[in-house]
């Protein structure tokens, strides 16, 4: 991506803090932001998500919503396109057309999103997994999901 886009990620509730700080440390080094869409599973001044996050939380570009309502509030105040990422998709992330307008939506990682959020999105994706498979790392997810995202869109750093 050229210019002043970046991808945005958004973290619906999440619970491990060692997985946002991995997120929040990728993102840094992407340029990415990072949206927390609270109440999250721990304080996000946890000793653990600074540890996943090393040097690089004081780099990356964290946003907190207080709630759902405050993230769509901001979200459809903004003309985002939200794509959620969820095992509850038939439509495999390979196949969408990412836009510089996507908000990349993840659920947290013992529940996902309820039905309302679900509903909400305007793209469920799902990441193909061999036959068995429950679900993927959340930080690794987001990690796949955004490569593709920043290939499609032709990133350069």
């Amino acid at each position: 991506m050229t210019g002043n886009t970046t991808i945005e990620i958004a973290l619906y509730q999440p619970d491990i803090p060692g997985n946002t700080g991995t997120i929040l440390r990728l993102a840094a080094c992407l340029g990415a932001i990072v949206h927390v869409i609270e109440p999250a599973g721990f304080d996000l001044s946890d000793r653990a998500l600074k540890r996943a996050g090393m040097d690089y939380l004081e780099t990356a570009a964290l946003r907190r919503h207080a709630g759902w309502a405050a993230f769509d509030s901001w979200q459809t105040g903004e003309s985002r396109r939200l794509v959620l990422l969820t095992t509850g998709a038939e439509t495999p992330y390979t196949a969408h057309e990412f836009g510089r307008d996507d908000v990349l939506l993840f659920g947290r990682e013992s529940a996902g999103v309820p039905d309302a959020v679900h509903d909400a999105a305007d793209v469920r994706l799902t990441i193909p997994m061999a036959a068995g498979a429950r679900s993927i790392n959340l930080a690794l997810s987001v990690a796949i999901v955004a490569g593709e995202a920043m290939r499609q869109l032709a990133w350069q750093h």
